[in-house]
């Protein structure tokens, strides 16, 4: 398995990933919602503020996960992991939680400070993530499912409380997602 960076050549194979991915899991329509989601995630997104990160088995794309910037009223820096996706024959593997902690690394390297992502606990505790309220780090918009808000720091200091609004890209800011 090969896990890195995208080129701008996957973006349409990202996006069936995603598409694919949600639609064996969630249904047709939660797939198109996700592949009109990652499409415009990569699409409208400022370059500086969104990261992709691919496994690749031989040419094939199998997993797929997007840091976006979480702006926060600190000094610290944050990013949003969504989506994510790893491709329904090849689930189960290790291969998300693979590139997730290689995607982390690389994000810990360039010297963010933490991670939050919105989603399944018992999944991304594999990763370090863990719940938090939004005592902690306030959501950008409204959450359904509180319990699913999940952080972990990057820098090594204990994650402390922020306090103020977070704001996200673009495409993150629709209140489905949440």
């Amino acid at each position: 398995m090969n896990y890195t960076t995208y080129q701008k050549n996957d973006v349409e194979a990202i996006i069936e990933l995603f598409q694919a991915t949600f639609a064996n899991s969630e249904g047709e329509e939660a797939g198109k919602m996700l592949g009109v989601f990652a499409r415009a995630m990569m699409e409208t997104t400022p370059e500086q503020d969104l990261q992709v990160f691919i496994a690749k088995d031989e040419e094939k794309i199998v997993g797929g996960v997007m840091f976006s910037t979480l702006t926060l009223k600190s000094d610290k820096t944050a990013k949003l992991l969504s989506p994510m996706a790893v491709s329904t024959e090849v689930q189960g593997k290790g291969i998300g939680q693979a590139l997730i902690n290689r995607a982390l690394g690389i994000l810990k390297s360039q010297g963010v400070d933490i991670a939050v992502t919105y989603g399944d606990p018992n999944f991304y505790s594999k990763v370090g993530f863990a719940q938090i309220s939004e005592d902690v780090i306030k959501a950008p918009l409204p959450l359904s499912f509180p319990e699913g808000w999940l952080g972990q720091s990057l820098s090594g200091e204990a994650l402390e409380a922020i306090s103020g609004e977070s704001g996200c890209v673009p495409a993150m800011n629709n209140p489905e997602l949440w």
